[in-house]
């Protein structure tokens, strides 16, 4: 080999050095970049193939340094940072687009909160079962702690999101002021148990576990990085789940265009944004899935469900406060027979702990009757 071709050899192979070491810090900072340059405007086709690429590159570092955090602080604490990091972000949006929106956003929290429940409950859920029944035969799983999280989802989504069809004080599938704020305590106060429960007093119940049932406290695979390096990947995360949920606002013009042009419902524009937010977690759920920690996959998704209701219900609660128009939040029938399919199907399935490929194929269905509803009601 000529001196000339070894060199060009070695540069080549710093540089791909270089963009594995790099990339994780420099994809969150492009993106911040680009969401900066598009924020407030209208897009040509082009712009919105670049907003988009810088998207999907932010999506893959978020998962990056959701994973490093994870890894440094263990289980179940790197599956609530990011469940709560995208919640927090995805509720400020949506106060945002409320208070611009004015009464053409009057379903904005329920349909949004609606479409986090079906991706998380039934979609990451789902797909998560698949992969690792797949792998094992059988998905194993702790059944306390994921029974925990079923449980408390299933209530907030009763109290908040069935209960307003209901109630006969304020006209409409809406809550009377005292109602609201009812339902916006106990929702705060069954996500502080659910994190306590989680975290503290029964932190064993959410940990993965092995075919035989035996919890898995350690990663043997690695050593955990340091605290630096946790805290800078961090700081990344939020700069990258900013952009993926910015991007994703940014991109929303171009999406309701195309589906105006479609001829499809409104709402699918809602969905397609959803899945946009939620594609971290979704990403991150199917690789802890895949490395055979099914546990930490349910974790991300009955969290992130958790989180949507447990945060968004307070917030848009005290939004209404000075914001102009009707807040509708009680679902129509048809939502909540889905609703009632995958509350009776996930307790099917959280009950023996263990599952076939057949429950994940169940709930990927119950998401997809969501998702074809949606387009056509």
């Amino acid at each position: 080999m000529s001196p000339r071709a070894s060199s060009d050899r070695c540069r080549a192979a710093r540089l791909r050095s270089f963009a594995v070491s790099y990339w994780p810090v420099v994809v969150p900072v492009v993106a911040a970049v680009a969401l900066a340059l598009v924020w407030g405007r209208s897009l040509s086709g082009w712009q919105v193939g670049l907003a988009g690429c810088a998207l999907a590159g932010a999506v893959l570092a978020a998962v990056h340094h959701a994973e490093v955090i994870a890894h440094r602080v263990g289980e179940p604490f790197g599956s609530l940072v990011l469940a709560l990091a995208v919640t927090v972000i995805e509720v400020a949006l949506i106060v945002t687009l409320m208070a611009d929106g004015g009464d053409k956003s009057a379903t904005l929290a329920r349909d949004t909160v609606f479409a986090a429940l079906m991706i998380t409950c039934n979609g990451i859920v789902g797909l998560c079962l698949l992969v690792g029944a797949l792998r094992r035969r059988v998905a194993v799983f702790n059944a306390e702690g994921t029974g925990a999280a079923f449980g408390a989802v299933a209530t907030l989504a009763g109290l908040s999101l069935v209960l307003p069809t209901f109630t006969t004080t304020a006209p409409g599938p809406r809550f009377s002021p005292a109602q609201l704020v009812f339902a916006a305590l106990a929702a705060l106060i069954l996500y502080g148990l659910f994190v306590a429960t989680q975290t503290v007093r029964h932190r064993d119940y959410f940990l993965p576990v092995t075919a035989e049932g035996e919890v898995i406290d350690t990663d043997d695979h690695a050593e955990p990085p340091s605290a630096r390096a946790a805290l800078s990947s961090l700081g990344l995360l939020f700069v990258a789940l900013v952009a993926v949920v910015g991007l994703a606002k940014s991109v929303s013009p171009a999406i309701e265009s195309a589906v105006a042009a479609a001829g499809l419902p409104a709402s699918v524009v809602g969905v397609v944004i959803a899945l946009l937010v939620l594609l971290p977690e979704s990403i991150a759920a199917v690789r802890a899935a895949r490395g055979d920690r099914v546990q930490t996959s349910l974790n991300l998704g009955l969290g992130s469900a958790m989180a949507s209701i447990g945060l968004t219900i307070p917030a848009v609660a005290v939004a209404s406060l000075w914001l102009n128009g009707p807040l509708v939040l009680g679902l129509g029938a048809t939502h909540m027979v889905l609703l009632a399919l995958t509350v009776a199907v996930g307790t099917l399935t959280v009950i023996p702990g263990r599952a076939t490929p057949l429950q994940g194929g169940v709930h990927l269905s119950l998401l997809a009757a969501y998702i074809v509803l949606a387009v056509s009601p």
